[in-house]
């Protein structure tokens, strides 16, 4: 049984998470929430689950007794929610998205070579999948057009999302782009060295993702859909678990977690 703390505790993923590891036998000593969240001081208990820890504002009075600090919120909040997970020697689940690239430098070295931790942008197993069939695309001859869409939900503030980013970072390293381009205006045709990203925010979408590759002759397309948040939860709790057997102050990613690596 791991003993986790659940940052964003009373949100959907935050929710979605503790649901998780309760399921899996696991239990929740810590649980916090941003000072203006009104569900500062209700028991978990309240929200449908079966825990009676409180939700609070203070990291270090949540973290006393984890094994583990899981986060899946805002880059404001863990840049200042990570360092003291780090001074207190905790390992370390972090989902978050959409740090700028000073911010996810800086949560990096934060974390690097001082905890064991797991850094992901996605911890669906299927899209971790996708991403190792993406690094065998190299194979295609040139002359193949690489692009990726994503959609989500209206309330994910972030464009692309780090999905997508983490998609066109293997792709472009796989082809050789130079350039990134998020939608088409006016004259603007489609360029060699160009890869597409392409963004769409509508109803509660959990998370689709695709990639398509076009020649002249053929399409392939490779699709990842989310049913629900479950699946990211489902990651997290099972990247928790294989993070208390790493004794290795290191950065790890979902790529280890499930041997691809």
């Amino acid at each position: 049984m791991l003993k986790l703390c659940v940052a964003g505790a009373a949100g959907r993923m935050g929710q979605a998470i503790i649901a998780e590891a309760l399921a899996k036998g696991h239990q929740i000593t810590g649980a916090t929430e941003a000072p203006n969240c009104p569900a500062l001081g209700r028991a978990l208990c309240d929200f449908g689950v079966n825990s009676e820890t409180k939700i609070c504002t203070d990291i270090n009075t949540a973290l006393q007794d984890a094994d583990i600090f899981i986060s899946f919120t805002t880059p404001a909040a863990d840049l200042i929610n990570i360092p003291t997970a780090v001074a207190l020697n905790k390992r370390i689940i972090l989902g978050t998205t959409g740090f700028t690239p000073d911010q996810h430098q800086k949560i990096t070295a934060t974390m690097a070579g001082k905890v064991p931790a797991v850094f992901s942008p996605n911890y669906s197993v299927g899209i971790n999948i996708l991403f190792k069939l993406a690094e065998q695309l190299k194979a295609f001859p040139q002359g193949y057009d690489f692009s990726i869409n994503e959609i989500h939900h209206i309330g994910k503030v972030d464009a692309p999302s780090g999905t997508a980013k983490k998609l066109g970072e293997i792709i472009t390293d796989v082809r050789g782009y130079t350039k990134t381009i998020s939608g088409r205006e006016g004259i603007s045709p489609r360029q060699p060295n160009e890869l597409e990203v392409t963004t769409l925010r509508a109803g509660g979408v959990a998370g689709i993702h695709s990639l398509i590759i076009a020649g002249s002759n053929e399409m392939l397309r490779i699709e990842h859909t989310a049913f629900s948040r479950d699946v990211f939860a489902q990651g997290a709790v099972y990247a928790a678990e294989w993070l208390s057997q790493q004794s290795k102050p290191q950065i790890y990613s979902m790529a280890d977690v499930l041997g691809l690596n």
